[in-house]
């Protein structure tokens, strides 16, 4: 069996739980951790709004990653993330809260979508787009059980079980990445490619990407999305709740929406390797700005199912196509390079996204507000990532 195959179910495993631990998963903590300590949302939403120390971390990972490869960087990543996540659940103040969730947050970028993008890359030149597809529906997959697994656990036992929980499973992750993960030899070739001279990983580097226009324009597309995930997945159970549905309802809606996002990630990888990545991100800002929308339009429960399935749709590819956009945009041999610099656009929303929704609903009791600011972010991103130009494929094998 083509050993890429094996990296491939473990870059799905890491992937995915590490997004569902650290994205999904919150949203079940937000109350248990309001009737524990007494905390407002916009205090809660601070600890999500934490993730932009990703953000600040990346380019330092990134470069990392390119020069000692994927494995002792997602090693490393995810038993940070336990120590972060450990620690949680000893938490008995809001500044102890904040500084454990900056923990889980350092060791995110190298636990996810990252090394993700580079070891798909690696392994399977030829389906890059299905199989990135395939890969980060992962993070799917981890909004399908850590978000069960979590309320179910601390249903049962109490939110610093829930914690601890995942700090195990991050464990676990660490090993089994260990174990596994390896980087593409040279004399391996994937099946259906030809053998020939040795490989060079083609690419420009992260200077020469930097002063390329359709760098910022590509970030800004990204930056723009990123509000899927530090203001939609994290606010969606408590937006829920506040429309009326139980703890137990809420968290089904979000589980139906990973599922959806699961689906639709193998769907955009396949349409990226026909229409290209950025045109097919442009496709999913537009079907997430719609499912949004119909999140503000209607209270009722039919209307929110609604929401749920469209948004799901489209939301769910963006985990393919931001690191197929950037591998399509500027090659791989400093991928983990320029993604850290682009996640470094990705800091504003991550801290200011949660804390402005949480304080909105504070204030008015509804998220109407912040998404309706989210729809008009989607749509900016698209004109963003429609003006950007890909780089000639003759760029892409410089080794500048």
């Amino acid at each position: 069996m083509y050993y890429g195959w094996n990296v491939a179910v473990v870059a799905f495993l890491s992937t995915g739980i590490s997004v569902g631990m650290t994205g999904y998963a919150f949203g079940a903590f937000v109350e248990p951790l309001e009737e524990e300590f007494g905390w407002t949302r916009a205090q809660v939403n601070w600890g999500v709004a934490l993730s932009f120390v990703s953000g600040v971390v990346a380019p330092v990972v990134g470069r990392l990653m390119d020069r000692v490869g994927a494995r002792p960087v997602m090693v490393a990543s995810l038993l940070i993330m336990s120590v972060g996540f450990f620690l949680r659940a000893s938490v008995d103040s809001l500044w102890e809260f904040y500084l454990f969730s900056s923990i889980v947050y350092i060791g995110m970028p190298g636990a996810a979508v990252m090394p993700a993008g580079r070891l798909v890359g690696l392994w399977f030149p030829k389906t890059r787009g299905r199989m990135m597809g395939i890969v980060t529906s992962g993070n799917n997959f981890g909004g399908l059980t850590i978000v069960p697994l979590a309320a179910g656990i601390i249903a049962l036992s109490g939110w610093r079980w829930g914690f601890a929980s995942l700090g195990f499973i991050s464990v676990a992750l660490a090993v089994l990445v260990f174990l596994v993960i390896r980087e593409r030899p040279p004399e391996v070739v994937e099946p259906g490619e030809s053998p020939g001279k040795p490989r060079e990983i083609p690419g420009v580097s992260g200077r020469v990407a930097l002063h390329s226009y359709s760098f910022y324009l590509i970030a800004a597309g990204i930056t723009a999305g990123s509000l899927t995930y530090s203001v939609m997945l994290s606010q969606m159970i408590p937006h829920l709740e506040s429309q009326g549905f139980s703890s137990g309802a809420a968290a089904a809606a979000l589980t139906l929406t990973a599922f959806f996002g699961l689906t639709s990630k193998i769907f955009f990888g396949l349409l990226s390797e026909k229409i290209t990545a950025r045109l097919a991100f442009v496709l999913s800002l537009a079907i997430q700005a719609a499912g949004v929308f119909l999140f503000i339009a209607g209270g009722g429960s039919q209307w929110a199912w609604g929401a749920v399935v469209v948004f799901g749709l489209g939301f769910g590819g963006m985990g393919a196509l931001i690191p197929l956009t950037i591998a399509e945009a500027f090659g791989l041999k400093s991928f983990g390079t320029i993604m850290g610099f682009v996640s470094v656009a990705g800091i504003l929303p991550q801290l200011v996204g949660p804390l402005f929704a949480g304080y909105i609903f504070d204030q008015r009791g509804s998220y109407s507000i912040p998404f309706a600011i989210v729809v008009g972010a989607f749509i900016f991103g698209a004109f963003a990532l429609l003006a950007a130009r890909r780089t000639p494929m003759s760029s892409l094998s410089s080794t500048t």
